[in-house]
């Protein structure tokens, strides 16, 4: 297949680089001095395949304090679209993000505040995003460019065939230190203690492995019609869970410190991983994926 990779030198884009190496691949990154906005405004090509998935992102420091620098995903979706529009892909593969979902269902006690009560047990569904819906949602402006993605795409779904995925807490030991699994990997390996833990270590997330983003994604587009889809395991952890996991494998028991003036984001997000275990379940667990990475 002709393939059309944006964003190949970033954490998801290395994996489907390396995965379909075999096909005819064009790849652009602006780390490579090809910046995608200037591609798709001057490129007139057919691709079988578009993975789009040139962004800024720069983990949750960015996200909550230079959320300015997130900008221009805007205005990269946009001409994504209008490129499409034009050259008419094949088939469009469109990252979006489980931090798309409103925000007002990711909190520790989304159903009930009273803090004697069960903690939010609320897996987040595809239809927990509904754009006809005249409520505003509150997802972080990382969230908003997401969900501002989706909305563009489903004015065109007429014309375009996209599948559109919400990927959850991707991981691997490639990923950037600006994300928590590889520092907790170092922290394990330097065998910190104390332990640091950003807040109170008791946000919740599903931890998903990058090979399961990645093959989910291929098997999906190859036998299922375009769709929206979480990528997830349903699996809650909190981050004082993690560190717990992460040590006992290690072997150590450290104290745990907690930086409560760090950012944190949101407090539980979970996803309903019903329609991705219809076509692949997520196959490599937070255990295995810990062992991978310390091998």
């Amino acid at each position: 297949m002709k393939i059309l990779i944006t964003g190949h030198r970033g954490f998801v884009g290395s994996y489907f680089h390396q995965r379909l190496i075999d096909h005819d691949l064009t790849l652009i990154d602006i780390v490579e001095g090809n910046e995608a906005g200037e591609f798709f405004r001057n490129n007139n090509e057919y691709f079988d395949l578009v993975i789009h998935l040139a962004a800024t992102v720069g983990g949750r420091k960015v996200i909550d304090l230079s959320p300015h620098r997130l900008f221009n995903n805007f205005v990269l979706d946009s001409e994504m679209i209008q490129w499409a529009l034009k050259t008419k892909p094949g088939k469009i593969v469109y990252y979006s993000s489980s931090a798309a979902y409103p925000a007002g269902l990711q909190t520790r006690y989304s159903y009930d505040p009273h803090p004697a009560h069960a903690m939010n047990t609320h897996r987040l569904h595809e239809e927990d995003i509904n754009l006809d819906d005249t409520r505003v949602p509150d997802p972080s402006i990382y969230g908003w460019s997401k969900l501002s993605g989706e909305q563009m795409l489903r004015y065109v779904r007429d014309r375009l065939n996209v599948w559109i995925f919400r990927p959850f807490s991707g991981y691997s030991e490639k990923q950037s230190l600006d994300y928590p699994f590889p520092s907790f990997i170092e922290r394990a390996v330097r065998r910190d203690d104390p332990f640091e833990i950003w807040g109170d270590g008791q946000q919740v997330r599903d931890w998903v492995h990058i090979e399961d983003i990645v093959e989910f994604t291929l098997e999906a587009i190859k036998v299922s019609e375009p769709d929206v889809f979480n990528i997830c395991t349903g699996r809650p952890t909190a981050f004082n869970e993690f560190a717990k996991i992460l040590t006992d494998i290690v072997g150590y028991k450290p104290q745990l410190k907690h930086l409560t003036e760090a950012p944190v984001g949101v407090q539980y997000r979970v996803g309903d991983p019903t329609k991705m275990n219809l076509i692949r379940p997520a196959r490599i667990s937070l255990e295995e994926g810990i062992r991978r990475a310390l091998a």
